[in-house]
């Protein structure tokens, strides 16, 4: 008489209760899926996330004492201190009077670093870099000049006039300001640049010691940090990280009690098969190990199909929010694992309990 082993057994019951065996799958590949994508998301989160606030501009300010501008070399060290990584552009201020007689703050600066620092500016034309008259005009600095297309500023005796080629929008001091060429600027008025802008990539603690090597690069000047980027983006990096971990956490409970539900009922269904078993002689071991088997070859199997789905999640979430891919991580795969395995094990503990009290006689008696 041919003999059925664990493996032939373990098909049979896969097999024929397909229903609940594919409730189980579906449940344990959802969970792996979201573990995935999420995990997956969260290995380039920071980066990702720092990026991003890179375009919201500086988030360290250095300012030179009133009675003197910056040293010639200021940014140069400034750029050294921070790191390749870093951005900064130098600004220059002073107050001119325009053609109808209004006072208004003219900054000089470099636009093309501008232009990398402050991407979040809205500017509907960017001054030619090799141009020395070009100059940005706030969206309420316009209403100051006589035309905007020849900005005429007098300063200290000194007159100039620049041609307008675009407008800033940003609702803060800039809509209120006329950029020009620093170059020009300084050859105007003779004032030098008294402010450096730099935009640390990082997080809270990069910036800080960053911070730190500027104080010590540069003792004479006070370096400031901007507290609402700063903060804020320490608080929002930190608030997405327990975001995403209580998603897995509530997607992995979730996740468990289908499991146990589906596990439970199987059990139930099959109390005269198992008590069978256990009159022709099958060991209480075997026939929980039979059923353990089963739970976690369900979970392996949601692990393969939840790894390709959330790999593919992952991709689309990033590609969709970041416009930049998130490739799928290997190193994931483990803790997506032990976390499907842990479901499985958890959900089986109380039909193996139910199993273990199965009475042989009194349930084919059909008491």
């Amino acid at each position: 008489m041919p003999t059925l082993s664990l493996v032939g057994m373990l098909q049979r019951s896969l097999v024929h209760r397909r229903a609940r065996s594919f409730s189980a799958l579906v449940a344990m590949t959802v969970s792996a899926g979201v573990a995935t994508a999420l995990l997956t998301l969260y290995a380039d989160l920071d980066a990702k996330l720092h990026k991003e606030f890179r375009s919201f501009g500086a988030n360290v300010v250095i300012t030179a004492p009133a009675s003197s501008p910056l040293r010639p070399d200021a940014l140069a060290r400034v750029q050294q201190a921070a790191g390749a990584d870093a951005l900064a552009a130098e600004f220059a201020y002073a107050v001119a009077t325009t053609d109808t007689g209004t006072p208004v703050v003219v900054a000089g600066t470099d636009f093309a670093a501008v232009k990398r620092l402050d991407s979040w500016w809205q500017v509907d034309a960017w001054p030619d870099a090799a141009a020395a008259n070009d100059a940005l005009l706030g969206q309420r600095a316009t209403q100051f000049v006589g035309n905007e297309r020849a900005v005429a500023l007098t300063y200290a005796g000194h007159s100039v006039t620049l041609q307008g080629v675009g407008r800033i929008k940003t609702g803060g001091d800039e809509d209120s300001r006329i950029y020009m060429p620093l170059a020009a600027f300084t050859n105007w008025t003779g004032v030098g640049p008294s402010v450096i802008e730099v935009q640390v990539p990082g997080g809270a603690a990069s910036v800080e010691a960053t911070m730190t090597r500027l104080r010590q690069e540069l003792p004479e000047v006070q370096v400031q940090p901007v507290r609402q980027l700063v903060e804020g983006e320490s608080k929002i990096v930190d608030r997405t990280h327990a975001l995403m971990y209580g998603a897995v956490l509530l997607i992995a409970l979730t996740v468990a009690v289908s499991v146990l539900a589906t596990l439970s009922a199987s059990v139930l269904e099959r109390r005269r098969d198992f008590a069978l078993m256990k009159a022709l002689g099958g060991s209480q071991g075997r026939l929980m190990g039979m059923f353990l088997l089963e739970a976690l070859v369900l979970a392996l199997a949601g692990v393969a199909a939840g790894f390709v789905v959330g790999s593919a999640a992952a991709w689309a979430i990033s590609e969709g929010n970041f416009h930049t891919a998130t490739l799928p991580h290997l190193s994931v795969l483990p803790l997506v694992l032990l976390l499907n395995v842990a479901i499985a094990a958890m959900a089986a503990l109380l039909p193996l309990r139910v199993l273990r009290g199965l009475q042989p006689a009194a349930l084919l008696k059909g008491e």
